[in-house]
């Protein structure tokens, strides 16, 4: 029993590795060539083309599973920019930097994406980041930087919209990133009744 566990187990494991080896490759290859074909994906993650299709039935699906992989790096960096700390104002703008640059980094990616994923899988995605984002917006509440009144996630609902606005722009040439990511920074702090005042040092970790 044993000795036939031990390959399955590794034919587990060597699997696991093989699909996230594509996935890296297929994230740092699109992030450049949104219209990279599986081919092309294969050949950067050093496998088959019959290899990627073992693991992902069609481009869409690999495409799906590529944004949920930096859906995942986004989150990651919001809980590095712990948002539990500090002022509410000051985590609410370190939330945005992390989630702008996040787009940033990916935006070609995420156009290349399919629209309308079946089921709930676009809701699942979004929700660690509107979790993270409502305790935020509660905490700012309770402390009385925020407005009080309107419900926790109506204000999370907004901020994630005006987010894809911006991102709209930008994709579509109206907006440079830059000018994006400060309307969205001034929008979000007035939706949220926040002071507008100029960042503090605090605000937003160093790009350099």
């Amino acid at each position: 029993m044993t000795s036939s566990g031990e390959p399955r187990r590794r034919r587990r494991a060597d699997a696991e590795r093989s699909r996230a080896a594509i996935l890296d490759a297929a994230v740092r290859l699109l992030r450049q060539r949104p219209d990279a074909g599986m081919e092309a994906i294969a050949a950067a993650a050093g496998v088959t083309r019959q290899t990627v299709y073992a693991h992902f039935s069609s481009r869409d699906s690999l495409l799906v599973a590529a944004v949920d992989r930096i859906t995942e790096d986004a989150v990651a960096a919001m809980d590095a920019a712990a948002l539990d700390e500090g002022p509410a104002r000051a985590a609410l703008l370190r939330f945005l930097d992390a989630s702008w640059r996040s787009f940033e980094d990916n935006a070609p990616l995420l156009q290349a994406a399919p629209t309308g994923t079946p089921g709930d899988g676009e809701q699942a995605r979004h929700e660690p980041v509107a979790e993270r984002l409502a305790r935020l917006v509660e905490r700012g509440q309770r402390a009385g930087e925020f407005a009080p009144g309107l419900p926790p996630r109506w204000l999370v609902a907004m901020t994630v919209a005006l987010g894809h606005a911006a991102g709209d722009e930008v994709g579509s040439g109206r907006m440079t990133s830059s000018e994006a990511e400060t309307a969205l920074r001034t929008t979000v702090l007035r939706v949220l009744g926040a002071a507008e005042g100029p960042p503090d040092s605090h605000d937003r970790p160093d790009r350099a």
